[in-house]
C-alpha cells in the first residue's frame, strides 16, 4: 500500500490516481460522456471522477482529513455529504467510517444516479485486523455488511433502477490470522546496511519494506555486490524454522508474478507470521507489540501470495446482465477488470483477466 519512505514513520500510501500505469474502468466510463461516482475508491485521489471521496487520509501534522479529502477528490460533492453526514464518522473508526460511507452511497444513488458507482467498505477488514478472522468483531461486521447490502439492492428498487443496473460485490483479499510480527530490518541494522538515527531509517543499503504477510527486499543502487551477502543471510534465517521466513522468491521471479520489478528479493511469511519495517528487535509476539505508525498490531492481516488454501475472497453479481444461480468454482482477481468492463460496454485493451462469460445473459 505504500511508498518507500524509510524515514517517516508513517509512509504516504499509493493514493492518487497518477500511480496508475494504464486506464481504468471509471477512465474508459468517462470517456464515453457518462458519470462516475467513487466513495473511498482505492487510488482514486485527484482523478477526473465526477463526484469523488478519495481514499486518503491527513497523514502529516499540519493536515487536517477534511482538507486533504477536498483537495484530492470533488469539493462541492465532498461539502455536502460532510454537511449532511459528517457526523457519523470518526476519523478512520468502525463501523462510523462506514456508516458515513453507506449514507453517502444512498444520497449519491439517489440524487445523482451515475452510470458507474464505486464504493470501498473497510469495516470487516478493520475487524479481522484487530480482532482476528473468526472474532465476534468480525462476524458482527459481517452482518452490518449484509444490512448495507439490503439497504443498497432497496435504494436501487426504490428508484425504478433495477432493469438497468448491474450490481458487483466483491473483495480484494481474505486474511491470515498471525501470532508473530518479523523485523528484517534489524538484521539489516547490525549487519551496517542501513542507518537509524533519531527512530527512524536515515539512510539504507539494503531494506526490508513490508507488505505484511509477504516483503520485498530492495538494494540501493551502486550496492549490488551486496546482493549475494544478503541472499545468504536471508538462508540462514530461513533455514531457522522458527524465523517466519517460508520462501525467498528472486526478483526476477517475483516480477514474473506481477510484483515490484525494483526488488532484488520477495520474502513470504509462514502462517502465523507477517513482516513490519522496524529494527528495533528481531521478532515479537503480536499480543507483546505497542502499536503505533509504521507498527502495526495486528491480529491478522494479508499480503501473502495468493493461492493458499483457505486464502480466497468472494465475487458476486446480480443485474439484468448476469444469469441467476451460476456458480463460477475459481476464478483471479484480475478476471473482475474485465469482466466489469463487459458489462458496462467499455474496453480496457489488452489486459491479463479474461472475461467471465459463463455468467454473462446474452
Amino acid at each position: 500500500n505504500t511508498l518507500i519512505q524509510s524515514e517517516r514513520k508513517s509512509p504516504d500510501w499509493f493514493w492518487q490516481r497518477g500511480y496508475i500505469r494504464r486506464t481504468t474502468i471509471y477512465d474508459e466510463v468517462l470517456k464515453q460522456g457518462r458519470k462516475v461516482a467513487s466513495l473511498l475508491w482505492p487510488v482514486s485521489a485527484r482523478s477526473k471522477i465526477t463526484w469523488n471521496v478519495p481514499e486518503i487520509f491527513a497523514n502529516r501534522v499540519w493536515d487536517s482529513q477534511e482538507g486533504v479529502s477536498l483537495r484530492n477528490g470533488t469539493v462541492l460533492y465532498q461539502a455536502a455529504l460532510n454537511q449532511k453526514f459528517g457526523h457519523l464518522r470518526s476519523g478512520k473508526s468502525q463501523p462510523q467510517l462506514d456508516n458515513f460511507t453507506h449514507e453517502s452511497l444512498k444520497y449519491t444513488l439517489e440524487k445523482y444516479q451515475p452510470d458507474l458507482t464505486l464504493v470501498h467498505f473497510t469495516d470487516l477488514d478493520t475487524q479481522r485486523h484487530l480482532y482476528g478472522t473468526e472474532s465476534d468483531e468480525a462476524r458482527a461486521a459481517v452482518v452490518r455488511h449484509d444490512r448495507r447490502l439490503g439497504e443498497i439492492l432497496d435504494t436501487v428498487t426504490y428508484m425504478g433502477m433495477e432493469d438497468d443496473t448491474n450490481i458487483i460485490v466483491l473483495g480484494d483479499h481474505y486474511l491470515k490470522d498471525t501470532a508473530e510480527v518479523i523485523y528484517l530490518n534489524h538484521w539489516f541494522e547490525k549487519k551496517g546496511w542501513i542507518t537509524v538515527s533519531q527512530g527512524s531509517i536515515v539512510q539504507w543499503k539494503a531494506l526490508c519494506k513490508n507488505c505484511d504477510g509477504s516483503a520485498y527486499i530492495y538494494i540501493r543502487k551502486g550496492f549490488g555486490n551486496l546482493k549475494e551477502e544478503v541472499f545468504q543471510l536471508l538462508k540462514e534465517l530461513m533455514s531457522d524454522g522458527d524465523s517466519g521466513i517460508e520462501q525467498i522468491i528472486p526478483g526476477k521471479e517475483a516480477a514474473a508474478m506481477g510484483a515490484d520489478p525494483r526488488c532484488s528479493f520477495m520474502i513470504e511469511a509462514r502462517d502465523g507470521y507477517y513482516f513490519q519495517d522496524d529494527w528495533r528487535v528481531p521478532m515479537e509476539e503480536v499480543n507483546q507489540m505497542e502499536s503505533g505508525p509504521g507498527h502495526e498490531k495486528m491480529q491478522a492481516t494479508h499480503g501473502y501470495i495468493p493461492g493458499k488454501p483457505g486464502y480466497q475472497t468472494v465475487f458476486m453479481a446480480k443485474g439484468p446482465d448476469i444469469k441467476e444461480n451460476v456458480e463460477i468454482p475459481a476464478m483471479c482477481l484480475i478476471d473482475e477488470g474485465p469482466t466489469m468492463a463487459r458489462l458496462l460496454g467499455v474496453d480496457l485493451g489488452n489486459v491479463d483477466g479474461r472475461v467471465l462469460e459463463q455468467m454473462m445473459k446474452g
